[in-house]
């Protein structure tokens, strides 16, 4: 699979979720410490290495992979090509909760969902205590979020991978990405994943000469609205923790730029101000949780004959 020769990227970042991946058909395969998750993480690693692989037969020179579910340790690295660098887990910046996105020109994200409040498969936006969120009364899928968070650094979001509801968000609200859905009306033991898994490296490829896409800045000011799925008790409690406006099971706050957006979402979906404080203590202990799940996953496999490895 030759590189296109007006290719304008040579270095990727990846942000691989679990729920449009080929091997998450429910809630269970999406949750923690179940065999559904095991067999999904297996499917979701081998979708990544199918892209990764593809991508360097085209003649990228850098892949970077960021598990971007749950714990972030969901991605089995003796699945992945090697020449990839993976990252699991979860970093407290400079783009919190990815780290570091290095040297990295276009940004590519594969097994997405749709956002809370919307159709698809399994939607949410970051945290399913979220029913939806509006900002600037417009519902924001994660996609931007995170494309958003990583505008600074100049990086294009060209590439985008879901169910047909995420695709089409994302289509709205970053312009020019491209897209590769994937039909999850259909059960996954039925599923044809390895005839999916080509078209997606295809796809992905294809997006390597995507020149039209530019980085997605959200500019603010912003005004937004979080709406809880738990109610009125859930909106105040949080509300009063972080000084936030609540009215009825909303969530409003007002933030002059991105950062201070992205970074009050943050805290409502994932920390308390006594977390905070201690944050680089509990990072290591959430990404502990996390790696020790995925050892959870291998045994799980190895007890199931699915583990590929020798």
């Amino acid at each position: 699979m030759p590189q296109h020769p007006s290719s304008p990227y040579r270095r990727i970042l990846i942000i691989a979720d679990i729920e449009g991946s080929s091997g998450c058909g429910s809630y269970l395969a999406s949750a923690f410490f179940t065999d559904e998750w095991a067999r999904a993480c297996l499917a979701m690693s081998l979708d990544v290495d199918a892209v990764v692989r593809a991508l360097f037969a085209a003649g990228a020179e850098q892949v970077t992979v960021k598990d971007f579910h749950r714990t972030g340790y969901n991605l089995l690295p003796e699945l992945i090509d090697p020449r990839a660098l993976l990252v699991s887990g979860y970093r407290r910046g400079p783009v919190p909760g990815l780290g570091d996105p290095g040297s990295a020109e276009a940004l590519m994200m594969t097994g997405m969902h749709a956002a809370s409040g919307t159709e698809g498969f399994l939607p949410h936006t970051f945290s399913s205590r979220i029913a939806s969120l509006r900002v600037n009364g417009v519902l924001i899928p994660e996609a931007a979020l995170f494309s958003a968070s990583l505008a600074p650094y100049g990086i294009r979001p060209v590439f985008f991978s879901g169910c047909p509801e995420a695709c089409r968000q994302a289509s709205a609200v970053i312009p020019h990405i491209h897209s590769f859905a994937i039909d999850k009306s259909v059960p996954v033991h039925r599923f044809e994943a390895a005839g999916w898994r080509e078209g997606l490296a295809a796809a992905a490829v294809r997006s390597l000469s995507n020149r039209s896409a530019g980085p997605c800045r959200m500019e603010g000011p912003f005004d937004a609205e979080v709406r809880m799925r738990k109610g009125i008790e859930a909106a105040h409690r949080i509300g009063s923790r972080w000084g936030i406006s609540a009215d009825g099971d909303t969530l409003r706050f007002h933030a002059p730029d991105f950062d201070r957006l992205y970074m009050t979402l943050i805290r409502i979906c994932y920390l308390t101000p006594a977390v905070e404080k201690i944050l680089p203590a509990g990072l290591f202990l959430f990404n502990l949780r996390g790696l020790l799940g995925r050892m959870w996953v291998r045994r799980r496999l190895k007890a199931e004959g699915l583990w590929p490895v020798g």
